[in-house]
């Protein structure tokens, strides 16, 4: 329900949840000035304001170390997404090797690939809808092609191995970004940014 604010700007939620804030607590204010009349005022006159102070400063530090967890993970997701798109830059180049017909098959499933996950996987994540153990279909056809190369010679055997071993890097993202990193109410700054970060490092772009 709430995925419209998560998907706004920063600037807009932030707005929004200062009215918001705003609001609720304007209501609270009437509410109480209504409700402190005749023998309810002096229940309400026995709150001192001193319990504010260790409140005020509770609520600070569970901000700060909420705060801290959202950069965190939101630092392991960027690195991941970098991670992933270096290993895909590198088989589209390592494709080079091998002209024709298997380096235009290679690019063309990566190029799906980066399309899909940029489209589709991200914003699933965001979501908390996508299981990070299912391979995408693309990268599965790209492994399955890389492992059937025709190496003719010790260089293309070793050019094979790289881009294998780039393909199955990709894997590890899994170990490395979780759901916790990508939930929605970090959606706006982590799930967007990346894709946006992963588009820019399009291979093929």
């Amino acid at each position: 329900m709430a995925n419209w604010l998560f998907n706004l700007p920063v600037f807009w939620m932030t707005l929004v949840i200062l009215l918001g804030t705003f609001l609720v607590s304007f209501i609270i204010y009437l509410t109480v000035t209504r409700l402190a009349v005749g023998e309810r005022a002096a229940g309400f006159r026995a709150l001192t304001p001193g319990l504010l102070s260790p409140l005020g400063v509770i609520f600070g530090l569970l901000v700060a170390f909420t705060a801290a967890q959202v950069w965190d993970d939101y630092g392991r997701a960027e690195i991941a997404v970098a991670n992933e798109a270096s290993a895909l830059r590198s088989v589209v180049l390592l494709a080079k090797g091998f002209p024709g017909e298997p380096e235009t098959r290679l690019r063309t499933l990566i190029n799906r690939h980066i399309e899909a996950a940029v489209g589709e996987e991200w914003p699933e994540m965001a979501r908390q809808q996508k299981s990070l153990k299912d391979l995408p279909v693309d990268l599965v056809e790209a492994l399955t092609a890389a492992l059937a190369l025709p190496a003719a010679d010790e260089s293309q055997r070793t050019i094979q191995r790289e881009i294998i071993s780039a393909l199955e890097r990709r894997s590890t993202r899994a170990a490395s970004v979780s759901f916790s990193a990508i939930r929605p109410s970090r959606r706006s700054s982590g799930s967007r940014c990346c894709c946006r970060h992963w588009a820019s490092r399009s291979p093929l772009a």
